[in-house]
């Protein structure tokens, strides 16, 4: 199974973009791939208002791009703040980038 990180808006519309990584997730499973969010379980753990969590989060999930096949970025909502944060990691690191969207679901 190749290793995808996702890239997918979490901030804003927060129930919407959640339920939105979860289909992300579900369509990585169908192409073969091992997806990881970030975004989605660092939340849970970390709140985005203290600066100091939020880079602990940003700075972990970006540890898991650097072992990452690829990074899967899911645009139907537009590419937020954090997410050019994690193409930019990719491209540090050499990852290759997929954009993607989730046919008819946004």
């Amino acid at each position: 199974m190749r290793l995808v990180v996702i890239e997918s808006p979490y901030a804003g519309d927060v129930e919407r973009n959640v339920a939105y990584a979860r289909r992300a997730l579900r369509d990585c499973f169908t192409r073969g791939e091992s997806p990881a969010a970030s975004h989605l379980l660092y939340t849970q753990i970390f709140n985005d208002d203290y600066p100091e969590q939020r880079r602990w989060g940003v700075e972990a999930g970006h540890a898991w791009i650097r072992v990452a096949d690829a990074v899967a970025v899911y645009d139907d909502y537009g590419i937020s703040k954090g997410m050019q944060q994690g193409i930019a990691a990719a491209e540090k690191h050499g990852i290759p980038i997929e954009y993607r969207k989730i046919n008819g679901d946004t």
